[in-house]
């Protein structure tokens, strides 16, 4: 069976382009891990790759949700993981590509994910509005110290309480550890802070000539306003304030661009955590062909 490769890295780092050349040298197939691709008719604010952009590889997870419904990553992993075991049946090689780090994790780590009871949850939450989190923490530390040593936030609080009715497990033994499902490499793709905000500022102008407002008001017509995910993503929040008036295009391409350039600090902050990510600068002209070598070498290495 062939291994899985996992291309991750902030955004405008070129991830797409890195996992359709491998998809193409290596006869693979992509997985996409960025949550917003998920929504059809949000396509030019989260950088989708068109029919004609995806280089005749078969794209998986994109286009699978209605803006009205929420995206969760428990489902996403049983769908990603689904995805990847048909690729690899098929003898090709599975390629995730994405920057949500949780989803990425959720796949190709051994991390499970504790049930929920909206039951159980509601009459914790009530019992903290009528008589505060005292009580909670005194039974959370009693159930499940470790997690109460961390001093949890109420939503967390009453969470971590939750977990332990439903199952009679802790909370904490929930957390996620980095250890690797199936034999996996990981590529990070990232560049110099200032390359990567001038490209982050390029990008988000390239949206907003693309037609990212006309995106946005096909949206707000099909009530994007009332959804939880789809309505707070980077673009379509600022742009929205485009539509009601309260902001000018320049105003919404700037706050944008803002925005763009903190998730991506957030998101090369987790990367980077995670020592086992093999990194390479994505401007590097020696990069592709490194990159090429490192995915032959653990795929002939690991039976592909």
């Amino acid at each position: 069976m062939r291994p899985l490769i996992a291309v991750v890295g902030p955004t405008g780092t070129g991830k797409s382009a890195t996992a359709i050349m491998l998809a193409r040298q290596f006869g693979g197939e992509i997985v996409n891990a960025d949550a917003l691709q998920f929504y059809r008719g949000m396509d030019i604010g989260t950088a989708k790759l068109g029919e004609d952009e995806r280089g005749g590889i078969r794209h998986h997870l994109l286009d699978i949700m209605d803006i009205s419904e929420e995206a969760s990553v428990a489902t996403f992993q049983r769908q990603a993981r689904e995805a990847i075991a048909g690729i690899q049946e098929r003898g090709h090689l599975p390629i995730l590509v994405g920057g949500s780090g949780l989803y990425v994790r959720a796949v190709i780590d051994e991390l499970e994910f504790p049930p929920t009871d909206p039951h159980i949850r509601r009459r914790l939450e009530v019992e903290a509005a009528e008589h505060g989190t005292a009580g909670l923490r005194q039974r959370l530390a009693s159930a499940d110290p470790v997690s109460a040593a961390r001093g949890l936030d109420e939503r967390r609080l009453v969470r971590a309480l939750e977990v332990h009715e439903i199952t009679g497990r802790p909370f904490s033994s929930y957390m996620p550890q980095r250890t690797y499902r199936q034999p996996t490499l990981q590529i990070g793709l990232d560049l110099d802070r200032a390359r990567l905000h001038e490209r982050l500022e390029q990008r988000v102008r390239g949206m907003h000539e693309a037609g990212l407002l006309s995106e946005v008001r096909d949206l707000a017509a099909r009530g994007v306003r009332a959804t939880k995910t789809a309505s707070r993503a980077i673009g379509y929040a600022q742009f929205l304030e485009v539509i009601d008036g309260t902001s000018t295009v320049e105003e919404a391409v700037e706050s944008t661009t803002i925005a763009t350039r903190r998730f991506a600090r957030r998101q090369l902050t987790w990367f980077r955590a995670d020592p086992r990510v093999n990194w390479f600068d994505a401007l590097d002209p020696t990069s592709e062909d490194r990159i090429r070598a490192a995915v032959g070498e653990f795929d002939t290495s690991t039976g592909g």
